[in-house]
């Protein structure tokens, strides 16, 4: 039964955003909608999660972020990405408004949009206003209810049709100070047979306080397109991060999602693909790495409706100290998508006694015609394989780094950029030397 709930913002904070923005009568009223609906609906349901006792109050108001022409005047967290210079294509935005955004001339040429949402909503409100909360649905649990009201900033990235993105498009969505709101939402759409790449850091600087960051990712990959999207998220103690990453793909298209989950905070993490289109194809890879007191939840998802349709999820999880995760894997076969093909591997390394990894395979099957498996394993480092290499002048220390890098390598090595890649690598490094 739904019951009424104190909301962390209210209709004027809501109207002024929408106000602020220039934002046309449809999405206003999808805003004030949403609070509506947040109201009455409950907290996602999240498996072995009592996201109740969890602190989802604070979402902070809405600050702009300061405008940024060059790498050294971000703060230091920012700066460890890019090196010297920006990247060809590359958007950043700084707590709740965008502060950077620029598109290669190359897919500029080739009609490619790359803009901050807000824009987009305002500039291209023909490509947006149908997809939008189309993949997430607004009225889904209140966290979904609360975002289509508060978003901020965001990603709105549409390929035309036969169209090939070469360079990958980045984003970065910084959290910097006590009080910014940071709610940003990514919007994908690839038309048929285009392909891009989209990588995506959301990280903070500095103390940020205790916030809730809540984030949406859709995706719509139109006949024979392919989207490849990476996300790396890095925030701090105090941020609880609520990421729903949603795509729909249709006939003979496929989507590649490339998750890394390096939070400090508490964490709630549900990627779901939509095969609709027969051939339609996913392939999901995520790592996480857990440390302190964490709690943490990761949902992979992968629902079967086209003919021939296939996917791939693998999860890494490491824990550590008196951290928690429970790792769900849900494959759902639809009657009628005969000739699918669904697969999914779950594997937790616990360092810790005190910590706990659950892992969780499900298979929901409705049609007979089909190939479906599951693997899953919780267990500690081999003492073994520990001694194995100790015999060969390895030190235990060393010995034991090398099994983690092993065990998480299926997921690292397909980060699409090199200098991504080698980011990863040391988060995750900084995250087991804590």
């Amino acid at each position: 039964m739904s019951t009424q709930t104190v909301l962390p913002i209210d209709r004027g904070t809501v109207q002024a955003l929408s106000e602020r923005n220039r934002e046309p009568q449809w999405m206003k009223e999808l805003r004030l909608k949403g609070l509506e609906l947040a109201e009455t609906l409950e907290l996602p349901f999240v498996e072995k999660t009592r996201l109740d006792r969890w602190n989802l109050s604070t979402y902070g108001a809405y600050q702009p972020g300061a405008a940024v022409q060059s790498v050294s005047e971000l703060p230091e967290e920012a700066k460890n990405l890019f090196g010297e210079s920006f990247s060809n294509s590359l958007l950043i935005q700084r707590n709740s408004s965008v502060a950077y955004c620029h598109l290669s001339e190359a897919a500029t040429s080739q009609g490619v949009l790359f803009t901050d949402l807000e824009t987009a909503v305002r500039e291209h409100s023909d490509l947006v206003q149908p997809y939008f909360m189309k993949a997430v649905a607004q009225d889904e649990h209140r966290v979904a209810a609360l975002h289509s009201a508060v978003w901020n900033g965001g990603v709105f990235l549409y390929v035309p049709k036969n169209v090939s993105v070469e360079l990958p498009v980045q984003a970065l969505f910084l959290a910097e100070g006590t009080e910014g709101a940071c709610a940003p939402h990514v919007l994908i759409v690839a038309e048929e047979n285009s392909s891009v790449t989209y990588v995506e850091n959301v990280i903070s600087a500095g103390d940020a306080g205790e916030r809730v960051v809540n984030g949406v990712v859709e995706v719509f990959a139109k006949a024979g397109a392919k989207v490849r999207a990476a996300s790396i998220h890095n925030l701090g103690h105090g941020l609880t991060d609520l990421s729903y990453r949603r795509a729909i793909v249709e006939k003979d298209a496929s989507v590649e999602w490339i998750i890394g989950e390096l939070n400090n905070g508490n964490a709630v993490s549900d990627t779901t693909t939509l095969l609709k289109g027969d051939g339609s194809t996913s392939d999901t890879k995520v790592i996480c790495v857990g440390t302190g007191e964490q709690r943490l939840s990761l949902t992979t998802r992968a629902v079967h409706f086209g003919k021939m349709s296939e996917s791939d999820m693998i999860t890494r999880a490491v824990m550590r100290d008196g951290a928690t995760a429970i790792i769900n894997g849900i494959t759902k076969i639809e009657k009628g998508a005969t000739g699918a093909n669904g697969q999914q591997t779950e594997k937790v390394l616990m360092l810790s006694p005190t910590a706990r990894g659950d892992a969780n395979p499900i298979l929901l099957i409705d049609e007979d015609d089909v190939k479906a498996g599951h693997a899953a394993s919780v267990g500690q480092v081999n003492p073994e394989q520990i001694y194995y290499l100790m015999s060969r002048g390895i030190s235990k220390e060393m010995a034991q780094r090398l099994i983690i890098y092993g065990f998480l390598a299926p997921v690292v090595s397909e980060i699409p950029i090199a200098k991504i890649e080698d980011q990863l690598q040391r988060l995750v490094e900084r995250k087991l030397e804590q």
